[in-house]
């Protein structure tokens, strides 16, 4: 078994009917099941205006409000896959929900 984070990525700007945006919770609740044992766990994120980012430069702790990088999209949220194949976690993570409006990107664990 092989464990595997999932980065659910979406550009804030891309847009979704109201009726898309109704149907998001059912068909994420139906990927999870689907999923099965192999998602560990998941959850969303806060909102990016709500991060800090730490780094240390010179010896002096630097913390920044907002998200690590200036990028025009977003990680909204993750999952922790634990597989017995690449081919399996990727097959999960291409059936997420998200991946109409966003992306998921995979990546194991070292």
């Amino acid at each position: 078994m092989t464990k595997y984070l999932m980065l659910v990525i979406v550009d804030p700007e891309a847009e979704m009917s109201q009726e898309q945006e109704e149907a998001m919770g059912p068909r994420t609740d139906a990927w999870v099941a689907d999923a099965g044992a192999a998602r560990v766990m998941g959850n969303q994120l806060v909102g990016p205006d709500e991060a800090t980012t730490f780094r240390v430069r010179d010896g002096q702790l630097i913390a920044t409000d907002g998200p690590f990088a200036e990028t025009k999209e977003l990680i909204v949220g993750f999952d922790l896959l634990d597989c017995d194949s690449l081919d399996e976690a990727r097959r999960i993570a291409s059936t997420h929900p998200l991946t109409e409006f966003g992306a998921i990107e995979l990546r194991a664990f070292t």
